[in-house]
């Protein structure tokens, strides 16, 4: 169950609205489900209102593929800033730079696009859900590799017990909901 503590009645709304799925994508795996969240108009506008509230000063938004494109976009309008999408192989007809990385279940790569973003440009990474930290970590690595200069990075719901914010914790992270 989510903690809603001193959260403003639209964000408690948005909270409710996460839907656990028990065995996805593989046994013994608890999925939050944040699309029931996104669907609702007030719910997704209450959550990224507040991501833009707690973004630091950039550039540019990063998104990782793929629920975190949506917020991504949203809090780069909110900010007036532009969006760049990373992407999982096989999606981009040009490439800058890649990494691959382990996942609590697997393993995966994403993928920079070519010429998106310009060296020591401030960038803050963009997802919906921060686990245990190794998608976010990889985001920030091939952020690095592009030349950006990471200036934090924001999450719609953090699992705090998977302690991912630890593989991350040279940069800013800040969470809107944790369960």
């Amino acid at each position: 169950m989510l903690e809603y503590g001193e959260l403003a009645a639209p964000l408690k709304r948005a909270a409710s609205l996460v839907r656990d799925v028990p065995d996805y994508p593989r046994p013994g795996i608890l999925f939050r489900d944040l699309t029931p969240l996104m669907a609702d108009a007030e719910a997704f506008a209450a959550i990224v209102d507040k991501m833009a509230e707690k973004a630091p000063k950039a550039e540019l938004v990063a998104g990782i593929e793929s629920r975190g494109f949506l917020f991504a976009a949203a809090v780069a309008a909110r900010l007036g800033v532009g969006v760049v999408p990373l992407r999982k192989p096989g999606k981009l007809p040009r490439v800058a730079h890649s990494v691959h990385f382990a996942l609590e279940y697997g393993f995966d790569s994403l993928e920079l696009p070519d010429g998106c973003v310009r060296s020591l440009e401030r960038v803050v990474v963009v997802d919906d859900v921060l686990a245990t930290g190794g998608t976010l970590k990889a985001a920030c690595e091939l952020l690095h590799k592009g030349g950006a200069l990471i200036t934090g990075a924001l999450v719609a719901l953090e699992l705090v017990g998977l302690r991912g914010r630890d593989r991350v914790a040279h940069h800013d992270v800040q969470a809107v909901l944790t369960v």
